[in-house]
């Protein structure tokens, strides 16, 4: 079936101004496109690189019409994205992701249920109303046990670990907003990896090369590639996205984060946009998770993704910012990526360093003389 070509010099439409808005603004500007910006933050980091900022809420339907005009094809920078917008722009047919996509990752129970319904594997959860319901679930469940809240929440914020009945008491407190919580079993793995993809108009998927992730507090402190995983695990992350990829209608750049143990592979969570743990394919790869989203939004052909031996991609926190930008001449062997926030919160993500060569030991090597595995 034929599909919308946007050519270069039109104007793609990005919800989002973040670090994952500006790094898609780069990669577009580099195919000779043009940026609009929707974003709340004057002076947001996508701005410095757009040619128009609309600065309004993301729900401002004014707004979004706007960006309609302004734009030739929109895509979004992160899933939390109102679905009225998101229907706006496909009614327009200005959104080839759809709000399918969308609808589902926004919420965690969708993204079970969508998962289970294409035959894969999740940890064993429970949807629950009260905390009599939590009490039941954990019955079923077991300690320890993760709540979550359905929707929201993103490194860490959002949900809680019940290691035994005496933390009950926390879980009730967690609870007291009334919402829709997930309850899964906290699950004993060997490491989570993540597969970064993308799918064409034409059904067409390219992975990027399985990464692991390694967190610190809950946030994603390093990703390293290739992921310490037999084949047959990489064949079953393989199975596993085609199969989402098929039945969500994926347009785009997508990630699905899973947890490994032995040679079982459990769905933990997708991402309907690129994803901090594919950054590395910038440098480590010879077209970037960004440049083949817009590819795909845009109509275009993916490339074919080949990549070097080995990356290892390291998120900077705000704590670590002036530690690496005050002597960055004192460090050598990587490339540096600065998002322009304003801000250097503590634990907000600044920028990151991407090490890559031919093995993870000899990048490790050179992680060590720079002294950032002290991060």
């Amino acid at each position: 079936m034929k599909h919308n070509v946007v050519r270069t010099g039109r104007t793609i439409g990005i919800l989002g101004g973040g670090q994952l808005g500006r790094m898609m603004a780069v990669a577009a500007r580099h195919m000779g496109y043009r940026i609009a910006v929707l974003d709340p933050t004057e002076n947001c980091p996508c701005a410095s690189v757009a040619d128009e900022q609309i600065i309004a809420a993301y729900d401002d339907l004014e707004a979004a019409e706007q960006l309609s005009r302004l734009s030739d094809v929109i895509t979004y920078e992160f899933e939390n994205v109102d679905l009225e917008v998101a229907r706006l722009f496909e009614s327009k047919r200005k959104m080839p992701q759809g709000s399918l996509a969308l609808e589902v990752t926004q919420n965690r129970e969708k993204e079970k249920e969508v998962a289970v319904e294409a035959g894969l594997v999740v940890p064993t959860y429970r949807i629950v109303h009260s905390f009599d319901q939590l009490v039941d679930a954990l019955d079923a469940i077991g300690f320890p046990a993760v709540i979550k809240t359905v929707s929201g929440g993103y490194d860490g914020k959002g949900q809680l670990k019940i290691e035994q009945k005496d933390n009950l008491e926390d879980a009730r407190l967690f609870m007291e907003n009334g919402d829709t919580y997930i309850v899964e079993e906290w699950l004993s793995f060997d490491l989570e990896v993540s597969q970064v993809f993308t799918r064409g108009m034409d059904g067409r998927i390219e992975l990027f090369p399985l990464a692991e992730n390694i967190h610190k507090n809950h946030i994603l402190h390093e990703t390293r590639v290739p992921a310490a995983v037999p084949e047959n695990v990489r064949e079953k992350a393989r199975q596993v996205v085609e199969a989402l990829a098929e039945r969500i209608g994926v347009v785009g750049t997508f990630a699905v984060e899973m947890f490994v143990r032995g040679e079982d592979v459990f769905i933990n969570e997708m991402a309907p946009r690129p994803h901090n743990s594919g950054h590395y394919t910038i440098e480590a790869c010879n077209v970037s998770q960004f440049e083949q989203h817009i590819r795909a939004i845009c109509g275009l052909p993916l490339l074919p993704v080949h990549s070097f031996g080995a990356a290892v991609m390291v998120n900077m926190l705000g704590k670590h910012r002036g530690i690496l930008v005050d002597r960055l001449e004192e460090y050598s062997g990587f490339h540096f990526h600065d998002y322009g926030k304003k801000e250097a919160r503590t634990n907000r993500k600044m920028g990151h360093l991407t090490f890559i060569g031919e093995n993870l030991e000899e990048i490790d090597e050179r992680i060590s003389q720079n002294q950032i595995h002290l991060w």
